[in-house]
């Protein structure tokens, strides 16, 4: 999937097979399959204001794979990162979305799969966050511990 083909805010293609990106409206959702996108991971929580309703399903009917592993903004925590990155060691070899609203959570999230499990270069994964923003609060301190913890040398900028 390219950049261009997705209709959503912020999106980020980290290579051919792991895009992440803000909510996709309705429109773009109803066209993963033509995307060919096999897996959908949501990482808000279903009750932010601009879900979309019915997602599940309208990603279900296509026979694409929904993952929905809420997290919420104020309260990341490395449990959320586990789930996520266990999804994503189970799809591995499928093309896969990551969103949530902004592309916030999903950014993150995904940096730190990349890093602790795909041993890419921090910096490298970074510029991918940095596209969308730099972590702040919990989330900066979340991504600090979990690279400290896992010794991993890098200063989020």
């Amino acid at each position: 999937m390219s950049a261009t083909a997705l209709t959503a805010p912020n999106v980020v293609v980290i290579d051919a097979n792991l895009v992440t990106s803000g909510q996709p409206p309705v429109s773009a959702l109803e066209n993963l399959k033509a995307e060919g996108v096999e897996a959908v991971i949501y990482l808000a929580p279903a009750t932010v204001s601009d879900a979309v309703k019915g997602e599940p399903d309208i990603v279900s009917r296509q026979g694409i794979e929904f993952i929905h592993i809420p997290i919420p903004f104020e309260t990341p925590s490395e449990s959320h990162f586990e789930a996520v990155s266990s999804a994503l060691q189970r799809l591995q070899g499928k093309k896969v979305l990551v969103h949530c609203q902004v592309n916030m959570r999903a950014s993150t999230m995904v940096f730190l799969f990349r890093v602790l499990h795909r041993k890419d270069s921090p910096a490298t994964a970074y510029d991918a966050v940095t596209r969308v923003w730099s972590p702040q609060g919990p989330w900066r301190d979340m991504v600090q511990d979990l690279l400290k913890m896992r010794g991993v040398a890098f200063e989020l900028y």
